[in-house]
């Protein structure tokens, strides 16, 4: 292998990702165990869990499961525990468990509100801190990679999505990410943050439908959805020693939408 190549490699390394058993975690639980790194996928539901350990295993990647709601503060709590015994120690974190809530800004439902920040801030300081307290910091190393969106870049036009608790999280949490850079960097913790555009998931699913798939791929400039490979790079760079002189910065990964 030669000395570039091995920038990227990962033997050796271990890795836990929130949000990790489908869509962008489970893409990005692929890149980091491809190329080495012994994974812990953490979600809200064992049976989804389950398979997509299956799935990691059957490329070769050594992957575990911890079934987790990162929203609530005493299962974080326990997700820390089992992944570090599982691990023994985390080096790349990967903040990926996120939520929404669609309804105008007039009449938003606190609940919904409150639900949105719980998981997508509070769950993301709380699980952050402690993996770093526990593990990072006492080892002078760590990657932490947050999934914002380019939701957080920017508001909705007239007529478009209505979600401002989603898009004012994902602001939040890239400032959280810049700051967090700023304290941690004498640790030897970079902290970085990805802002996937449309991505066809789950959790996008009936926005795409209501907006249209041909009206949201016509605002790209590269006139289409990210896939199920388009994360990958991105997260290797931010996880790898090829961005170890990287930290604080937020990429956007979304066709070029928010570039024009």
């Amino acid at each position: 292998m030669s000395a570039t190549r091995r920038l990227f490699d990962l033997d050796g390394r271990t890795a836990l990702i929130t949000g990790g058993s489908r869509g962008l975690g489970l893409q990005m639980a692929e890149a980091l165990g491809d190329y080495g790194a012994r994974v812990v996928i953490s979600a809200r539901k064992s049976d989804e869990l389950e398979k997509a350990q299956a799935h990691l295993k059957a490329r070769g990647i050594d992957a575990d499961w911890v079934a987790a709601d990162t929203g609530k503060d005493d299962s974080i709590a326990s997700l820390v525990d089992a992944a570090l015994d599982k691990l023994g120690h985390v080096d790349i974190l990967i903040n990926n468990a996120g939520a929404s809530w669609g309804a105008a800004a007039e009449d938003y439902p606190l609940e919904a509100w409150d639900k949105v920040f719980n998981l997508n801030i509070r769950g993301v300081f709380l699980l952050t801190r402690q993996i770093a307290k526990r593990s990072m910091i006492p080892r002078g190393r760590g990657r932490i990679i947050n999934i914002a969106s380019i939701a957080g870049l920017r508001g909705n036009p007239p007529g478009a999505m209505k979600t401002i608790a989603y898009n004012t999280s994902k602001a939040a949490l890239i400032n959280f990410t810049r700051t967090l850079a700023g304290e941690w960097g004498p640790y030897g913790i970079t902290v970085n943050a990805l802002a996937p555009g449309f991505f066809p998931t789950r959790m996008s699913k009936g926005l795409i439908e209501s907006i249209g798939a041909d009206t949201l791929k016509a605002h790209a400039p590269l006139q289409r959805f990210g896939d199920d490979e388009d994360l990958k790079g991105a997260t290797l760079l931010f996880a790898s020693d090829a961005g170890k002189h990287i930290t604080g910065q937020v990429l956007a990964v979304d066709g070029g939408v928010s570039a024009v």
